[in-house]
C-alpha cells in the first residue's frame, strides 16, 4: 500500500493537469480554439495572440494553479501516510506530464510552462522565485516568451543543485526542463530564423476581443446620432 500510494497521488496529478484551460476557458469565452491559431500551443501566450488579456490571465493562473495545488497538497496531508517530497515531486511531475499529454484533449497538450512554473512553487518557493525572476528579465529584454522558457528551464535544476541540494525535487526539475525544451523545438527554430512571435503579437485566425473589430461606419452598429446614410449633394 506505501508503494501504491505514491503512484495513485501521480495518477491524480496527471489527470489534474490534463485539464487544458487554454481550450476550456478560450471556449467559455467565445473565442478560437488555441489549437487554431498561432502557434497552435494552447497554452496562456498562444491564448494572448486572440487579443483577450482576460482570457489570457485566466489561462495562466488556472495552469499554474493545476501544477502548484497537487504538489502543496502532498506537502499539507501527505505526511501521515508517508508521503513526503519523493511523493510531491512525482506528483508535480504527473501534472506537468498531463499538460504536455492530456487524456481528455486526445492528448494534444501545451509546452507547459505555466504548469512547471506552478510545480516549482510548490516544491520550492524561494526558487520559484528565483525561476520566475529569471523568465521575466529574458521575457523583457528580449519580447519572446519562447526564449524566456527555454533559460528559465535550464536555470531551474542548475538553482535547486547549487543553492539546496540534490534530490527528488531536482530529478523533476531536470525532467521538465528536458521536455520544456524539447517542446520548444519549433520556437528554437523560429528564434534562430528570425521568425518567432514576440509577446502579445497577434495572430491570424484568432477570435478579436470584444469591441475591438474595425467596422466601417455604414455598418449594422449603432450610428452616431445625426449621421445619416445618405449624404446630400453639394451645391454648385
Amino acid at each position: 500500500m506505501q508503494t501504491a500510494l505514491p503512484l495513485l497521488a501521480a495518477l491524480v496529478g496527471y489527470l489534474i493537469g490534463s485539464l487544458s484551460f487554454a481550450v476550456i476557458v478560450s471556449r467559455a469565452m467565445g473565442l478560437s480554439d488555441p489549437r487554431s491559431y498561432g502557434s497552435g500551443n494552447p497554452g496562456a501566450t498562444n491564448v494572448l495572440r486572440s487579443g483577450n488579456k482576460a482570457a489570457a490571465i485566466l489561462t495562466l493562473v488556472f495552469d499554474a494553479l493545476k501544477g502548484y495545488l497537487p504538489v502543496l497538497a502532498v506537502y499539507l496531508w501527505g505526511a501521515p501516510h508517508g508521503l513526503g517530497e519523493g511523493t510531491a515531486a512525482l506528483v508535480g511531475l504527473g501534472a506537468f506530464l498531463g499538460h504536455l499529454w492530456p487524456v481528455f484533449f486526445k492528448f494534444e497538450g501545451g509546452k507547459g510552462v505555466a504548469t512547471a512554473a506552478g510545480v516549482i512553487f510548490g516544491l520550492n518557493p524561494l526558487l520559484g522565485v528565483a525561476t520566475l525572476a529569471t523568465w521575466a528579465i529574458i521575457a523583457w529584454f528580449s519580447r519572446y516568451s519562447s526564449l524566456a522558457a527555454i533559460v528559465s528551464a535550464a536555470f531551474a535544476p542548475m538553482y535547486q543543485l547549487l543553492i539546496w541540494e540534490a534530490g527528488p525535487t531536482a530529478l523533476a526539475l531536470i525532467i521538465m526542463g528536458l521536455l520544456l525544451v524539447w517542446r520548444h523545438q519549433a520556437n528554437i527554430k523560429k528564434l534562430l530564423a528570425g521568425t518567432e512571435s514576440k509577446l502579445g503579437q497577434k495572430a491570424a485566425g484568432a477570435t478579436p476581443a470584444a469591441g475591438t473589430s474595425k467596422k466601417h461606419p455604414h455598418g449594422t452598429g449603432p450610428r452616431p446620432a445625426g449621421h445619416s446614410h445618405h449624404h446630400p449633394s453639394r451645391k454648385k
